[in-house]
């Protein structure tokens, strides 16, 4: 069966029906094992007049379909919903080629960033990663390495839902609000390969942001035990997305989310410098100073991690804002090393802090950018219909 709506001839007052129900056709199309085929009939472009696309697993990102579809209908679209493929078994030979993104054909442009069988995979490995299934998910992710900071979180937000079970490798906690529009937080571990992991499978549920908090080494004389570190961009030395993001790419951290953190550091009277992180894969790469001196000096690196270069790599390919929040928690190029003592006295006093700052910054977002943040900068001229509009400009005052 298929469903349509032609939203040049739909009432404003009806709207919001229509798109219920073509998303409803969706979820019913899905819950009868086949792929939702959504096509979209754009009369002002001259070029792409006709997309269609598959989806799979509709309800998990419920909030997100509804807003793209507002958003074209506020243009006159005419779009319909028919049951597509039948969708594949995970364990089925042909999903390998069907989730390999090197095939993806730059010429065509798409509706979608992922295709149904992605789709359907990440939302799998992210329910066995984090022990919590992909529709409770929220549209504001927080990311951390530690588990303290999850203990805070839930402190601040009471009502979380966590993980089936403990043991999860990812484990994750969300306050959930309508329309998703709460916040998640998910402890990923140590390392750029757990930040790679967690932050393929989360892009195919399109948060609104990623946001890294976690702590560092700091690098210059005039930084102290417990100053914070705003990214404005990255040195990547961790080595797992250098065959698919060229190493020379520039990523930035996002202008706005910044902005917002600059404010928030403000207002709290918080000492913090803003420059380049160095993201490195080698735990221990002090012991090594000889082989990275040279980078950390010519890129004039304030800090090092092990994360944050990774996620915001992986923010930039599929298009989510991302911003880094840090804490120096040792400056081992000063004789101020991670000692045992030294870490838990530091963690301690600073981890409800670094949180809460968290919290109050993806309120701001939430307030400020009910339709998502500005993404020009991730734009791409093969970019996918739905997420491409630009939200109204909001004050940051």
């Amino acid at each position: 069966m298929t469903v349509s709506a032609d939203f040049a001839a739909i009432p404003d007052s009806q709207v919001a029906a229509e798109i219920a129900q073509l998303v409803e056709a969706m979820e019913a199309a899905a819950s009868a094992g086949r792929y939702p085929l959504v096509t979209v009939g754009r009369p002002w472009s001259a070029h792409n007049p006709v997309l269609q696309g598959e989806f799979a697993a509709p309800a998990a990102i419920r909030w997100y379909l509804e807003r793209e579809l507002a958003r074209l209908a506020a243009r006159g679209a005419r779009v319909s919903v028919s049951p597509g493929r039948e969708a594949l078994d995970l364990h089925d030979p042909r999903l390998g080629p069907a989730v390999d993104e090197t095939r993806w054909d730059l010429r065509r442009k798409k509706l979608f960033l992922f295709a149904p069988e992605r789709m359907a995979l990440s939302i799998d490995r992210l329910e066995h990663y984090t022990g919590t299934p992909a529709a409770a998910f929220q549209r504001y992710v927080l990311l951390t390495n530690y588990a303290w900071h999850v203990e805070e979180f839930r402190a601040a937000l009471p009502g979380c839902t966590g993980p089936d079970r403990d043991g999860r490798q990812m484990p994750a906690w969300h306050y959930q609000l309508p329309d998703q529009a709460g916040l998640t937080m998910v402890n990923i571990g140590v390392g750029p390969s757990n930040a790679k992991t967690i932050t393929d499978h989360l892009a195919v549920l399109r948060p609104d942001l990623m946001l890294m908090i976690g702590h560092c080494a700091g690098l210059r004389n005039h930084q102290d035990i417990g100053d914070l570190v705003l990214a404005t961009g990255y040195l990547r030395d961790d080595h797992v997305l250098d065959e698919i993001l060229p190493v020379g790419v520039p990523v930035l951290a996002n202008h706005t989310l910044n902005t917002l953190l600059v404010s928030e550091l403000t207002g709290r009277g918080l000492r913090s410098r803003m420059g380049t992180v160095f993201t490195t894969a080698n735990r221990n790469w002090e012991l090594n100073l000889a082989l990275v001196a040279d980078r950390l000096r010519v890129s004039r690196a304030l800090a090092v991690d092990m994360e944050s270069a990774t996620v915001a790599a992986n923010g930039f390919r599929y298009r989510i804002p991302t911003a880094t929040l840090l804490a120096v928690s040792d400056k081992p190029l000063h004789a101020r090393p991670k000692l045992s003592a030294d870490a838990q006295s530091f963690y301690t006093a600073s981890r409800r802090q670094h949180v809460q700052i968290a919290i109050s910054v993806a309120d701001r977002v939430r307030q400020l950018y009910p339709g998502g943040l500005p993404t020009a900068d991730l734009r791409s001229p093969d970019e996918p219909l739905l997420g491409t509009s630009e939200p109204g400009p909001a004050p940051l005052s």
